[in-house]
């Protein structure tokens, strides 16, 4: 009877997993006092249902995968921290189409009057943190420094250019994007904010060369342990830098800011601006289409696979969400 509160959290999974796909409005099937929360996820399911309609996909089916974190218990109370694996299965003019992503919450449950009831729920949305280049980056090298092991690729010290052109390897940069989705490779740096690592040795993987200059804020590089820390550009961890640097480099890495995602193809990059406010902090990388011909992305931070280019089913997610579309240059 001690763990009595778990009867209720795994009740509250399983409305989880059924909201993910059915847009009819449902009878809470575990107590919820948390207002809040009631009311974000009934705006959610009605964009959701517009969302669904627009892309032509009908949701089939869902499945959520619940692994408890953390538990702190008290008197009366519980703070869980949970991680959700979520696999959700469409149907586009006929065709199957499966995403998955992963996802954290913290849930509160309190006793009231001997049962156990859902307080508070808070949505962690890691996608919005901004990747900092000075006090976050010092925090993650002395974190880091003592437990990953170093990637060196000597084809790029002392040689910031390429002696000849080489093609971008779409199918390449893909099958890594497919590999790491959901772990990362142990040759790198992780971090807590990953998504434009990820994408950046999505592009490596491809054939992208990197332009080594030994400052952290020009070039595009990641050169491993040097002298006790982990050596790597702004732009290859950055969403904001590497977008400044898609957008001004002239040479060896190379993209094309483009107008509509469906101008994308594989082995391109999406970037993200929840805010609207210029400042970019999210990235991804296109890994697939759906039956419109419209995008497919992973990303990290919120490990994702073949998740719909716009996000609107993300917690990070504002109406003043903009864009960047960049088609990587064929060759470098």
């Amino acid at each position: 009877m001690r763990q009595a509160w778990k009867t209720t959290l795994y009740a509250y999974v399983e409305q989880h997993n059924r909201h993910e796909v059915d847009e009819r409005p449902q009878a809470l099937l575990t107590p919820i006092t948390d207002r809040r929360y009631v009311l974000m996820m009934s705006e959610r399911r009605q964009r959701l249902r517009e969302w669904y309609r627009s892309r032509e996909l009908e949701p089939i089916k869902s499945q959520t995968k619940a692994k408890l974190n953390r538990v702190r218990e008290a008197e009366g109370e519980v703070h869980v921290d949970l991680e959700f694996h979520v696999q959700r299965v469409g149907q586009q003019k006929g065709n199957t189409l499966i995403e998955e992503r992963l996802e954290s919450e913290r849930v509160v449950l309190v006793k009231e009057e001997g049962d156990w009831v859902i307080a508070q729920i808070e949505h962690a949305a890691p996608e919005r943190k901004p990747m900092s280049t000075l006090i976050q980056d010092k925090k993650l090298l002395q974190e880091h420094r003592s437990t990953t092991r170093p990637f060196l690729n000597r084809n790029v010290l002392g040689q910031s250019k390429p002696t000849n052109l080489t093609p971008y390897r779409r199918e390449m940069a893909v099958e890594y994007a497919e590999l790491y989705w959901n772990e990362p490779n142990p040759q790198f740096l992780h971090f807590e904010v990953d998504c434009t690592n990820y994408v950046s040795q999505c592009l490596f993987a491809g054939g992208a060369p990197m332009n080594y200059t030994g400052k952290r804020e020009l070039g595009w590089w990641y050169r491993g342990m040097v002298a006790d820390r982990e050596a790597w550009s702004y732009s290859w961890a950055v969403s904001n830098s590497l977008e400044s640097y898609f957008t001004h480099n002239q040479s060896g890495l190379r993209a094309i800011a483009v107008d509509h995602p469906n101008e994308l193809k594989l082995g391109d990059v999406v970037l993200y601006d929840w805010d609207g406010n210029g400042h970019y902090q999210h990235s991804s990388i296109v890994t697939a289409f759906d039956l419109n011909g419209m995008p497919l992305v992973n990303a990290h931070t919120t490990n994702s696979r073949h998740r719909y280019w716009d996000y609107q089913d993300s917690y990070a997610w504002t109406e003043a969400t903009a864009y960047r579309f960049f088609h990587i240059s064929d060759v470098f």
